[in-house]
C-alpha cells in the first residue's frame, strides 16, 4: 500500500500542557481507527490531521495532498432543512447551482433520509442528524473522510445505521481515519490501529493482531478494562 500521510516529530503544547508529545507515524492503509484511553489526544491528532490546529512542532506530509472531509460527534446542522444542509457543502465547494439539489437528495437517499429532506435539520433526533452530515459527506466525494466519534452520543440502531454508511463510503474509495469508543466497531471498521496514550503513539498494529495481541503494555491494559 502506498503512504499517504507521514507525520514527523509531531506535537502540541497549551500553557504548559503537552497534549500530543513527539507523534510519528505513516499511514498508508483504507481504514485506520484510532484508539486510547479518555483524554490520550484521540482527537486532537485528527484535528491536527484535517488542519483545524496547528502543531507546536513536526511535520505532515500528504502525498499525494487529498480533499477531505470531517464529521464530529456532534455534527453542526445549519438552521435550515435537511436537504439545503446538504446543498450548501456543495455551494462551498463550487458545485453548480443546477446540480446541486439533485446530489443533495442522491445523497440523502444513500443515507436513507429522502422522506426527511424538507425536515429542519435541528428538529431530527441525534442520529439522524450524524446521517445528515454524512449525507454532505457523501454528496462532496471526498478523497478522505476523518470521523471523532461518530456514535459516541447515539443509541445502537443508530450507531449501526451510521456504521454502514460508512463501510458504504469507504467502499467507493474514500479513506477513513477516525476514532471510537466502540471496540466491536473498530474491529469491523479498520484494517488497522493505531494506539495513542498520553499524546504518544505507542504501536499501530494490523487490527487482527491488535485485538489479539497488542504489542505495547499500555495497550493490553487498554483492552482490559475497555473488553467486556
Amino acid at each position: 500500500m502506498n503512504t499517504w500521510l507521514s507525520i514527523d516529530n509531531l506535537g502540541l503544547t497549551e500553557g504548559s500542557t503537552r497534549i500530543i508529545d513527539s507523534a510519528t507515524l505513516t499511514l498508508s492503509a483504507r481504514r485506520t481507527v484510532v484508539l486510547g484511553p479518555n483524554g490520550a489526544g484521540k482527537s486532537t491528532l485528527l484535528r491536527l490531521i484535517h488542519g483545524l490546529l496547528h502543531p507546536s512542532e513536526g511535520t505532515l506530509r500528504w502525498s499525494p495532498p487529498l480533499s477531505q472531509a470531517m464529521v464530529f460527534q456532534r455534527p453542526i446542522m445549519l438552521r435550515t432543512t435537511a436537504l439545503a444542509n446538504v446543498v450548501y457543502g456543495l455551494k462551498l465547494k463550487g458545485q453548480k447551482a443546477t446540480e446541486c439539489e439533485g446530489r443533495a437528495r442522491q445523497a440523502l437517499m444513500h443515507v436513507g433520509l429522502e422522506h426527511l429532506a424538507s425536515r429542519p435539520a435541528r428538529l431530527l433526533s441525534g442520529g439522524e442528524q450524524q446521517r445528515v452530515a454524512l449525507a454532505r459527506v457523501w454528496a462532496l466525494e471526498p478523497e478522505l473522510l476523518i470521523l471523532d466519534e461518530p456514535t459516541a452520543s447515539l443509541d445502537p440502531a443508530s450507531s449501526r445505521e451510521v456504521e454502514r454508511i460508512i463501510n458504504d463510503i469507504a467502499g467507493g474509495g474514500t479513506r477513513i481515519l477516525m476514532t471510537t469508543h466502540n471496540l466491536g466497531q473498530a474491529r469491523r471498521i479498520a484494517e488497522e490501529i493505531v494506539f495513542i496514550d498520553r499524546g504518544r503513539i505507542a504501536e499501530q498494529t494490523p487490527v487482527a493482531e491488535f485485538f489479539k495481541l497488542p504489542r505495547t503494555a499500555a495497550a493490553q491494559d487498554f483492552l482490559q478494562e475497555e473488553m467486556p
